[in-house]
């Protein structure tokens, strides 16, 4: 998602100044620009968004921690009737309480209340170095495609080597989250037409 990120981010801003001026420097320095200020953001902005989706999973553990102290037979019936309710018979869904919960009742209990595994935490500092090294090589395409071809067609074929890239992540996507790979395409290469077509025109009409 970060190289994603990257191609449409600069991509929109070096077809949109290109719209507005022919200036191969100031095009460079733009999309430069702004791939090291989207860097940074998608770093920032990961590292914070992790750190606070540990914050509220700390709560929750603490939280099933009390519960598991105070009322033990009430997160026994709520993982039990949770087995049920997925369909697994009443005697079998009892067995698989009764050894879920001798093994780790606060993972069980964590896990079938709030989704999530408590020995399983993502890093901070993984996902923004993750993003940090993703969005500026995702900015490269775009960037190099709008310098270094010709100026008669360095608009067009900015927009062709972005789309086929965005096709591409978005197939690739998909694959890695199961999802439906042609909606997957579809949707990336309809929000980077749409984002460059935009910043194309208001860069025209700024230009002019």
């Amino acid at each position: 998602m970060g190289a994603n990120d990257g191609i449409l981010s600069v991509a929109g801003i070096v077809i949109g100044v290109a719209g507005a001026s022919n200036n191969n420097f100031a095009i460079f320095i733009s999309g430069i620009a702004g791939m090291l200020a989207g860097t940074v953001s998608m770093a920032m902005g990961e590292y914070v968004s992790v750190n606070t989706q540990k914050d509220s999973q700390r709560k929750a553990i603490i939280q099933q921690k009390a519960s598991l102290a105070n009322d033990y037979a009430y997160e026994y019936e709520f993982v039990k009737q949770k087995y049920e309710a997925k369909g697994i018979a009443p005697a079998l869904a009892k067995k698989a309480t009764d050894e879920m919960m001798a093994k780790d009742a606060l993972v069980t209990t964590v896990r079938e209340r709030f989704g999530f595994d408590p020995h399983q935490f993502t890093s901070p500092y993984e996902a923004a170095i993750s993003s940090m090294i993703s969005f500026p090589i995702g900015s490269l395409l775009p960037l190099a495609a709008i310098t270094l071809f010709p100026e008669q067609y360095k608009i067009l074929m900015t927009f062709v080597a972005v789309i086929i890239a965005l096709a591409l992540t978005g197939y690739f996507a998909a694959i890695l989250s199961k999802a439906n790979k042609r909606n997957g395409i579809i949707r990336n290469v309809i929000s980077g037409t749409l984002t460059m077509l935009v910043t194309y025109g208001i860069g025209i009409l700024v230009g002019r």
